[in-house]
């Protein structure tokens, strides 16, 4: 592991001795252990210490990159901007917002995250961590426009890793759509990102991952969240595209009538890897989960799925559902599912289903009597399986937006 994470801490900038020590105890923990692999029961499908090592000789630390290309942003419908450079906070434009109740600034300490301890990449990403971004949105604002994260990672960072945090909190009555919006072409490095998120009482926060275009990055993100009496957290996945891609999700509902939605449309081709694991713990009565997860497979490229519901004894009426999907298009392709249930309380509705198969013949010998051609067809029904994760989006044109991206994502742009 040694030999595998070239890093010299002393290139890192720390702002005391203490915080330099303390990078070099994280580090120290990380390598004895090492990158998490199948022994481990969370990866026991997605065995990232033999990914990376398979793809990287040697993993330096990122010193004196360029900002060497001009970020183009998105025209399609008016949004608010926030802006990282190789996961660092460089700037954000809040042009459609009341400048008082919306604050985001540079995140300096990870004081605050302790759900990361047990996960070997928590003291990774505190022994290297470059810094994120704090966002609060004020009690009672409901945010006028999306804001979008542009994380632009430049042309010079192979083999390079990349840590960082970021932290989101809604204050009381309060909204935001948050866009995770990823612009990487050619480098190929390993991005490791921990985010802590507080959805206060009556808030809705609505959170889309999305790529511009392919990525060579290996990208692993921890996100821990608590939501507050009738809240809503909505997370859509859309990261198709990326060479290796895992998202954990552990979301607490703490209080009555609170709802956690995880959507997510992949489309998955030649030697790309991608899971998604949940955990949604209902810790109060009359709380709602939904999970529906999706996966088209082509090549040899890998899907997984691990989720998992988790009834407290006094979270009676709790209703959750879970699902998951697959369209496998290659007999190389591979899609892993696993479901789990602990329940504790009597008195609830909980189901978990998943199903795996080939586009359907019939749909496709329908469409082709009526003139379309055989790869149009396929397209036309991977698109209808994909787009359905997007009946929460409510605003048009950035529905409009989402679902040309995955129109691109299938044509393997």
């Amino acid at each position: 592991m040694d030999q595998l994470f070239n890093i010299d801490l002393k290139k890192i900038f720390t702002s005391s001795a203490e915080e330099a020590l303390e990078r070099k105890k994280n580090f120290d923990l990380f390598l004895k252990t090492g990158l998490p692999n199948k022994k481990d029961e969370n990866w026991k499908f997605s065995d990232l210490n033999l990914i990376i090592s398979k793809n990287f000789k040697q993993i330096t630390f990122p010193d004196d990159l360029k900002f060497d290309k001009k970020i183009q942003f998105i025209n399609d419908f008016d949004h608010n901007h926030i802006t990282l450079i190789n996961g660092v906070y460089k700037s954000c434009d809040l042009r459609f917002e009341e400048k008082d109740k919306v604050k985001i600034e540079s995140l300096k300490s990870l004081d605050s995250f302790d759900t990361g301890k047990g996960n070997n990449l928590f003291n990774l990403n505190k022994a290297l961590s470059s810094g994120g971004f704090s966002l609060e949105v004020q009690k009672d604002y409901k945010c006028k426009k999306p804001i979008i994260i542009y994380n632009y990672f430049s042309s010079d960072l192979d083999n390079k890793i990349i840590n960082n945090s970021n932290q989101i909190m809604l204050s009381k009555n309060s909204e935001l759509t948050l866009i995770d919006y990823n612009i990487n072409e050619k480098s190929k490095f390993f991005k490791n990102t921990f985010e802590k998120i507080n959805v206060g009482k009556g808030s809705l926060l609505k959170s889309i991952t999305i790529q511009k275009t392919k990525s060579n990055g290996y990208f692993y993100k921890n996100i821990s969240g608590t939501q507050d009496y009738n809240s809503s957290y909505q997370n859509f996945i859309l990261s198709s595209g990326l060479k290796f891609n895992k998202i954990e999700i552990n979301m607490d509902l703490e209080k009555e009538k609170s709802s956690c939605y995880i959507l997510s449309g992949l489309c998955l081709g030649k030697e790309e890897h991608q899971e998604i694991k949940t955990q949604i713990n209902h810790l109060a009565p009359n709380c709602k989960s939904y999970q529906k997860i999706k996966n088209v497979l082509e090549n040899d490229s890998i899907g997984v799925y691990q989720g998992k519901i988790f009834v407290k004894n006094i979270a009676q009426k709790t209703d959750a559902y879970q699902l998951s999907k697959a369209l496998i298009l290659d007999d190389q392709a591979e899609f892993n599912t696993k479901p789990e249930l602990e329940i504790y309380a009597d008195d609830v509705k909980c189901s978990h289903g998943s199903t795996s198969g080939s586009i359907d013949e019939d749909a496709i010998y329908y469409l082709m009597t009526r003139g379309i051609k055989l790869p149009v067809a396929k397209k036309l029904l991977i698109n209808g399986f994909l787009n359905e994760i997007f009946e929460n989006i409510q605003e048009e044109k950035l529905k409009t937006f989402l679902k040309k991206r995955i129109m691109e994502q299938v044509d393997g742009i």
